[in-house]
């Protein structure tokens, strides 16, 4: 992986992305925190620029697994993948299903929110 990460969506325009990013990390910088520290690779050669981006990336990506587990979207090749993946990632460390619950509900929170600031912008 390299050292910078840029969040990618299809649909989304560059500038409104780190407009919306912004304004929700005013809120919401102990949420990121809280998930990069699941979801982040732990490599030795530092810290990845643009790392709430790519926690934003995570979290759009829970929020889309989510509607395909309650049957919003249907059922790609990737989804067992993907949400095997997720809860790989946020489980690490957990010893509960209520821990696991408390990062899934971070991740969709913040993706609607960002959404929705997105769209308003």
């Amino acid at each position: 992986m390299s050292n910078m990460y840029v969040l990618k969506k299809e649909g989304f325009k560059e500038e409104k992305i780190k407009q919306a990013l912004e304004m929700l990390l005013i809120d919401r910088k102990n949420e990121f925190r809280e998930l990069s520290n699941m979801i982040m690779p732990k490599n030795h050669s530092g810290p990845i620029k643009n790392w709430e981006q790519f926690v934003m990336n995570f979290c759009l990506d829970v929020n889309d697994a989510f509607k395909t587990w309650s049957g919003k979207s249907e059922l790609n090749t990737n989804s067992p993948q993907k949400a095997l993946t997720i809860l790989r990632q946020l489980s690490r460390d957990k010893t509960s299903m209520t821990q696991l619950s408390h990062l899934l509900n971070i991740s969709y929170d913040l993706a609607e929110e960002f959404k929705e600031i997105y769209r308003r912008i």
